[in-house]
């Protein structure tokens, strides 16, 4: 009996609990501080006094400007269109003191859930709040149940957490499956969708969704590997393939430019696997059909070609007397906001008002 003891407990190995390898671990897994803020809150704290995002969260932009300019009223009827982390939808559903009633839209089922228990928990239930799985491009069927709309906020940027997230795909920083779909369930991947382009396809793609001046070398790159027939499956192969695509820009600058160069292209394939601006410019068409008269929108976007479209929208209904009032120019965020969390450097906020 002893010796069957004995040879239990040598099979029986202690494990010693991971540790926090230093103030920023590498590894999305080993942030396990971070991804618990509940529980180290002092990590959390000390992350963003850096100027950094702690992995798992996401920091709203702009939540002053946003609030200011929508006026939020106990009693209103509002949506949040892209529901993300939540930081937007907890700071409106505050303003409207339990009275009124707030609706939340976001199609990642990944993320959807974790937000709802977090803000569940913040005391944000289904008395004020209603968040559904939805593309906000479907804002006029929210309405039916909603009725018109007081305030409308889009914030159109990928939330961090998403792109922290290594099993996502959005960031060419860490290796994982070239996938960039908000919603992994539907359409095809990043890298099935770069399998089925033609050069001309990849060049037409990453100039229009990033105005990527190197588009022609990249898809020429990336088409060679096509007619190969081997398959861009990871973020590093993406990357390492836009890296060797351009190394003959001038050395001063090469480390720089290929960075930016994978930067713009993986947006531009994010942007394209989501179909973002398709979702976004129906999401225009629909915006002044859904508003409560005097009803007001705020959207806050995060490139040039989102900006156009929104400025280009809010101009055109505001000629046709939709409107009453539009941003004149962008509202961006301080100089404070930027120090202290890099991510805002290329938010815009614009605003329209319904005649």
């Amino acid at each position: 009996m002893d010796e069957k003891n004995n040879v239990e407990q040598t099979e029986v190995k202690h494990k010693r609990r991971k540790r926090y390898s230093g103030t920023h671990p590498k590894k999305f897994e080993e942030k396990y501080k971070e991804l618990q803020p509940e529980k180290y809150q002092e990590t959390v704290k000390k992350v963003m006094e850096k100027g950094s995002t702690p992995a798992g969260m996401h920091r709203s932009i702009c939540v002053d400007e946003i609030l200011e300019f929508l006026n939020i009223q106990p009693g209103q009827r509002g949506l949040d269109a892209t529901l993300g982390y939540g930081g937007h939808t907890k700071e409106m559903a505050a303003k409207l003191q339990g009275k009124g009633h707030l609706y939340s839209l976001d199609v990642d089922p990944i993320e959807l859930p974790k937000t709802r228990e977090r803000l569940a928990a913040q005391g944000f239930g289904p008395e004020i709040l209603t968040i559904l799985q939805r593309n906000f491009a479907e804002i006029d069927e929210v309405v039916k149940e909603s009725g018109l709309l007081d305030f409308v906020l889009a914030d159109l940027g990928v939330s961090s957490m998403q792109i922290d997230n290594p099993e996502r795909g959005f960031s060419f920083k860490v290796d994982g499956p070239l996938d960039l779909r908000l919603d992994p369930k539907k359409g095809v991947s990043g890298a099935e969708r770069l399998k089925s382009l033609t050069e001309e396809e990849l060049e037409g793609m990453f100039i229009e969704n990033a105005d990527e001046p190197y588009a022609d070398v990249i898809a020429k790159a990336i088409t060679r590997y096509n007619k190969k027939g081997i398959e861009i499956s990871t973020t590093t192969m993406l990357r390492e393939i836009i890296s060797e695509a351009l190394q003959f820009i001038p050395e001063k600058t090469r480390k720089d430019d290929i960075k930016k160069s994978c930067q713009r292209c993986f947006q531009a394939l994010r942007i394209d696997v989501n179909s973002e601006f398709e979702v976004l410019f129906e999401f225009l068409e629909k915006l002044p059909h859904v508003l409560a008269p005097g009803g007001r929108v705020a959207i806050l976007t995060f490139h040039s070609g989102e900006d156009r479209l929104v400025k280009k929208a809010f101009k055109h209904y505001q000629r046709e007397g939709m409107y009453s009032d539009v941003a004149k120019s962008p509202i961006r965020p301080s100089d404070e906001e930027i120090r202290s969390n890099g991510r805002a450097r290329s938010a815009k906020l614009r605003w329209a008002i319904k005649a």
